[in-house]
């Protein structure tokens, strides 16, 4: 390891690895490249502890765009991955959300968010009572006034996969990994200078990326900045079926989608089993080590409400539970991505609100762009830059699970 390099990222998770592929792979990009990850298992990062899974189904045609190029990259994975050749298998399920309105409200936000898509050119439809019965015979539908299933570019697919297979083709184009982590920054003036590792050492840098999840606020600390990311747990289920309704639908070849009740309970599909989660009924920030599941949340808030949407969905078992964090933007639940407007080379790519995986690719793309050309030159970001924290101004998503 060298003393001294153009770029270190701080978090080697799926954003971190991301940004360094994109900017390995760049050919106008020459310098040097640093991932400083923590956790060598990654055991406790959001990459490994997510539900893994993309859409398009948002409120801002900003994330609708950032998810199709996602979409985009997750089905070439393969060929664009390759090193001496291996071609990494993200085992893509496209089998598509549906999200399910029973209220006013709720159809009010559906059809607002489907103009959002549609002005995307995302394939989403929004189906009424009947059109859905239809689709998906196991479901109980009498108190569903409007749902909107996504019928392309939709899915869940390998989460570690992702992640591995952008470290993977990184360190392939020169980008280094070492397992140690940032402890300090050292600020001069309107720029960081260098970072000191945990194993002692101290790096000179011309930018830092700030790639560290749930980590986000502590690692900005270093550098004497704010940003409104805290972690937030996310309890989810494994479970298997005694009549399970897989195979049962009347689209995309009998394969369910994962499904969002109008409750905030969501399941999908998790091999001959199902994976299900909710949004917890409090939602306080926690420590960063704090990976206790929330074991209540199956039988008070999960099953009744899958007991009640399905038939299939009464008598079913669970076989596995974990908990992971969002790293959750408490000022408007969008991505922070973008460089400080007072230390320039200190970049922001945080605050995902369990979204990372999906908007890994568009995110490691638009760093690599801010670094090597001082701008965006393909997908602009802007309205996810960090101007907004500074001016407390929300850019808010409505479509978070």
């Amino acid at each position: 390891m060298k003393t001294a390099y153009d770029v270190v990222i701080v978090g080697g998770g799926v954003i971190g690895s991301s940004v360094a592929y994109y900017l390995a792979a760049n050919p106008d990009f020459d310098g040097s490249i640093l991932i400083v990850e923590r956790d060598p298992t990654y055991s406790q990062a959001s990459t490994g502890l997510s539900a893994s899974s993309i859409r398009v189904q948002f409120s801002n045609p900003i994330n609708v765009k950032i998810s199709q190029y996602g979409g985009e990259i997750i089905r070439n994975f393969g060929e664009l991955m390759e090193v001496d050749g291996d071609r990494p298998d993200l085992n893509f399920h496209a089998s598509g959300y549906l999200f399910l309105a029973r209220d006013a409200q709720q159809v009010r936000i559906l059809r607002e968010n489907h103009e959002a898509q549609k002005s995307c050119g995302a394939d989403v439809v929004l189906w009424s009572r009947d059109e859905l019965a239809e689709a998906f015979p196991h479901l109980r539908v009498e108190d569903i006034e409007l749902a909107s299933y996504g019928r392309s570019g939709e899915g869940w697919f390998n989460n570690t996969g992702l992640m591995n297979g952008f470290r993977a083709k990184a360190r392939s184009l020169g980008a280094e990994v070492i397992h140690d982590e940032v402890v300090a920054m050292r600020r001069e003036g309107g720029r960081i200078s260098h970072v000191t590792l945990a194993s002692g050492g101290e790096i000179e840098v011309g930018t830092v990326v700030n790639a560290s999840g749930p980590r986000a606020a502590k690692t900005a600390a270093m550098a004497g900045l704010d940003i409104p990311v805290e972690p937030r747990k996310r309890t989810l289920f494994v479970f298997d079926c005694a009549a399970s309704p897989e195979g049962s639908a009347r689209v995309c070849n009998g394969r369910l989608p994962l499904m969002i009740d109008p409750t905030g309970v969501f399941v999908r599909p998790e091999g001959r089993f199902f994976l299900t989660g909710c949004p917890p009924v409090e939602d306080p920030g926690v420590d960063w080590d704090d990976f206790e599941p929330r074991y209540e949340e199956f039988e008070e808030i999960i099953w009744p409400a899958l007991a009640e949407r399905s038939e299939g969905f009464e008598a079913i078992k669970v076989v596995n539970q974990w908990a992971g964090h969002y790293a959750y933007n408490t000022l408007d639940h969008n991505l922070v991505v973008g460089p400080h407007p007072e230390v320039g080379n200190f970049i922001f790519a945080n605050g995902f609100s369990g979204h990372g995986l999906q908007q890994g690719p568009a995110t490691g793309r638009g760093v690599s762009e801010l670094i090597t050309y001082g701008g965006y030159r393909t997908l602009d970001l802007s309205e996810v830059g960090y101007e907004r924290v500074v001016e407390g101004r929300p850019f808010l998503e409505q479509a978070v699970i």
